[in-house]
């Protein structure tokens, strides 16, 4: 009888409490947020969740690519049909990315926020392209709506709404194509004015043409190189055994002076080059020449911070001569062989390499399904060091004695301080 009447008194009091204990409140959108990166063969890879367009979500990885407007990704991620273009399809991107909890949208929900289309490769590759191992860029079209810092000697990537992040350093007002997001920094090479553009996907820094064949003509003491090999390997292009390389002495990026900076030559069609970044372009500036700082991309305000993050050169070209091409099937193939001191690199010959072998392994480690950038880690060490290679040639397999070399040295400066005085003196 009293369990009886008390029931309706706890009932009462249920009520009463569930009316007065508040809800919990809903988490706040995230708007800046800080993520570690991995640094593969010098390009920024982080984790992120895509949410498809069929609502399902994928834990993937993607490549912070500021210098390319396109949405690359990789075959699994194409829900529905694809248009196919030549080597190259069509498809809807992801609705949106997740990076560190905050939601960055894709698909271009929010006008002017998204892209239109992303780009699946027609021939198999994957993830986006072979020695790559992610599945998606964030391109400049995605990142212009954005803050971004990247922490290269802390490997930290920061993305937040425009407003919410503090840069430090030094800066620069920058020319950035309101089309697509790319970014020219006005620099100076030889006390002549130039535009380069800003691009920390990109492994290696390019000139024109025309300029880098006047400067190497110009100034024969540089160091330079014939041989795609190092942070230069992007892709294993054909042009790749034949493209030229070259320390350039100083060269004057915004409010950076720069020394030693190791550059490209660039032998693509310019006009297409120019109209991407929307004018007049001497080459671009990639993530090899800015791994000592912390760059910070303003879109809003169009202005690019540089903040110092350590002193010391990371060794760039201390590795074995090999031009190596990625293959779909996890292969590598070796295009070339670079010289140096005008002899090749590695031993030719019947026991030695030759073009059209595969790389099997080095040091005994497999290299098949590697990342580019783990076989170049693998490839690299002081000079003077050996690296064993296993080759494969019509189905047999050789072991070949390599060693690491210095390639592209820095610009002496015994010359350039003895010209420097007959400049005084004269």
């Amino acid at each position: 009888m009293r369990l009886t009447a008390a029931l309706p008194l706890l009932i009462l009091y249920s009520a009463a409490l569930a009316q007065s204990t508040p809800k919990p409140a809903s988490q706040p959108e995230l708007r800046c947020v800080t993520v570690p990166f991995k640094l593969s063969h010098n390009r920024v890879i982080i984790d992120v969740d895509l949410r498809l367009t069929d609502g399902t979500t994928l834990h993937v990885l993607a490549w912070v690519d500021n210098g390319d407007p396109d949405l690359f990704m990789s075959p699994r991620l194409a829900v529905g049909p694809s248009f196919c273009e030549g080597q190259r399809c069509s498809a809807t991107p992801p609705l949106e990315m997740s990076i560190g909890g905050m939601t960055i949208p894709l698909a271009g929900r929010i006008p002017g926020a998204g892209v239109k289309e992303a780009w699946v490769w027609a021939i198999g590759k994957a993830p986006i392209a072979p020695g790559l191992e992610a599945e998606i860029n964030v391109p400049s079209t995605i990142l212009r709506n954005y803050d971004v810092l990247i922490d290269f000697p802390g490997h930290r990537f920061t993305i937040a709404e425009p407003g919410s992040l503090k840069f430090n350093g030094v800066n620069t007002k920058v020319t950035v194509n309101p089309q697509n997001g790319l970014i020219q920094v006005p620099s100076q090479i030889e006390r002549k004015k130039y535009n380069l553009g800003l691009d920390v996907g990109e492994p290696i820094s390019y000139l024109s043409q025309e300029l880098f064949e006047k400067l190497s003509a110009t100034h024969s003491d540089w160091p330079q190189l014939m041989g795609a090999i190092g942070p230069a390997n992007v892709s294993g292009s054909v042009d790749e055994p034949k493209r030229k390389l070259m320390r350039v002495d100083r060269l004057q990026y915004g409010p950076l002076f720069l020394t030693d900076v190791a550059v490209a030559e660039f032998s693509g069609e310019k006009t297409r080059f120019e109209n991407r970044f929307g004018g007049p372009t001497a080459g671009l500036l990639g993530s090899e020449a800015l791994l000592n700082y912390r760059v910070g991309l303003d879109y809003a305000h169009s202005t690019v911070y540089f903040d110092i993050g350590r002193l010391f050169d990371v060794p760039d070209f201390d590795v074995v001569g090999l031009i190596l091409r990625p293959e779909d099937d996890g292969r590598f193939t070796i295009l070339g062989i670079s010289d140096y001191e005008g002899k090749p690199s590695v031993p030719q010959g019947d026991n030695g390499v030759h073009v059209g072998d595969s790389l099997i392994a080095v040091d005994g480690i497999p290299v098949l399904g590697s990342t580019l950038g783990q076989v170049w880690s693998m490839l690299g060490g002081s000079p003077g060091m050996e690296r064993t290679l296993t080759v494969e040639r019509a189905g047999r397999q050789l072991t070949i004695a390599a060693q690491v070399l210095h390639f592209l040295g820095d610009v002496p400066r015994e010359n350039q301080t003895k010209k420097r005085s007959k400049k005084t003196n004269s």
